[in-house]
């Protein structure tokens, strides 16, 4: 007999990886609810009860409906944010701190749900010091990174290793003349620092002179590598210049993967390597909501099955 219990998907309306992820669920005959937390209150409602027995109630959306209390797991996406445009600003501010702290406490407490990944935790390991410091625990090779206000120890790190990368520590979407717009990773030296560093904090990396990029998809119990090769600095800037070729991780690699996902609470994480001229791996970070789906129709690596498997609680 299947199992009743639906898939929840919480992530925006236009989500083609979602989308790709609900339609395997299908072929399946797995039950799904998908919703956009950003529609609460509007065209979603909560009805949780906090008993005995743990979390009892339900989520309403305009054509389903979730039992809180048997949800088989929850594949967290891209929601968008609470937004409550008709409210003062005070009072709007007040009002997506209740729905954060309310409906997104309901969310992260869902009993013998299995979370891909828990909102909580993602937002853990989204810190890159954390993301870091983490990796070093787990047995990666790290470049040398700095995180600092200070021009002086911007300048100075610089110098000490010679050809360093300015990363953002996180990539909000900005506006340039009404296009959205994000602050690339680029190659900087002592002469580029100036006083505006110190107005917030930055992250400067030695680069680590590399033949290609690695990247490596964790869904469970799967471990999918993808060698990219291009002559970017950041891969991310020009698809069309990418190749790709799926490759075997080195020895001690899966291992240090598992130990990052358990020092975090994942079982999904999207891990970005370069492989340095040695042939060495080195870590640069892991976003636990990363874009994997473009990969498997350039590899043919069944990422969605892997997925599917996975929220159907099958692996």
């Amino acid at each position: 007999m299947s199992d009743p219990r639906p898939v929840l998907v919480v992530t925006s309306l236009h989500d083609p990886t979602a989308d790709v992820v609900i339609s395997g669920l299908h072929d399946r005959d797995v039950p799904v609810v998908r919703l956009d937390s950003g529609d609460f209150p509007a065209s979603l409602s909560v009805e949780a009860e906090i008993t005995q027995h743990g979390i009892r109630g339900r989520l309403l959306t305009a054509s389903r409906m979730a039992d809180l209390a048997n949800i088989r797991a929850l594949y967290y996406r891209r929601p968008t944010g609470f937004a409550f445009p008709h409210l003062s600003e005070q009072a709007a501010r007040f009002a997506v701190t209740q729905a954060r702290y309310g409906l997104g406490g309901v969310l992260a407490s869902l009993p013998g749900c299995l979370y891909v990944n828990h909102p909580h935790r993602i937002g853990d390991a989204e810190f890159k010091p954390a993301g870091l410091a983490g990796a070093v625990e787990a047995g990666f090779l790290v470049p040398p990174t700095l995180i600092t206000s200070s021009p002086d120890a911007a300048r100075a790190f610089i110098k000490r290793n010679g050809s360093v990368i300015y990363k953002p520590l996180y990539n909000p979407v900005y506006r340039v003349d009404g296009v959205s717009s994000v602050v690339k990773v680029a190659e900087v030296s002592a002469a580029d620092i100036d006083d505006g560093v110190a107005g917030t904090a930055h992250l400067f990396q030695k680069r680590i002179p590399k033949t290609a990029d690695v990247r490596v998809t964790v869904i469970g119990a799967y471990v999918f590598c993808v060698r990219i090769d291009s002559d970017l600095l950041d891969w991310r800037t020009n698809y069309d210049q990418l190749t790709y070729t799926p490759v075997e991780p080195p020895p001690g690699i899966e291992a240090a993967l598992y130990r990052y996902m358990d020092r975090f609470g994942l079982v999904f994480g999207a891990f970005d390597f370069c492989v340095a001229e040695d042939g060495q791996w080195w870590f640069l970070e892991c976003n636990p909501s990363g874009q994997w789906y473009w990969l498997e129709p350039e590899t043919g690596l069944p990422m969605c099955a892997a997925l599917a498997d996975l929220l159907e609680r099958k692996s």
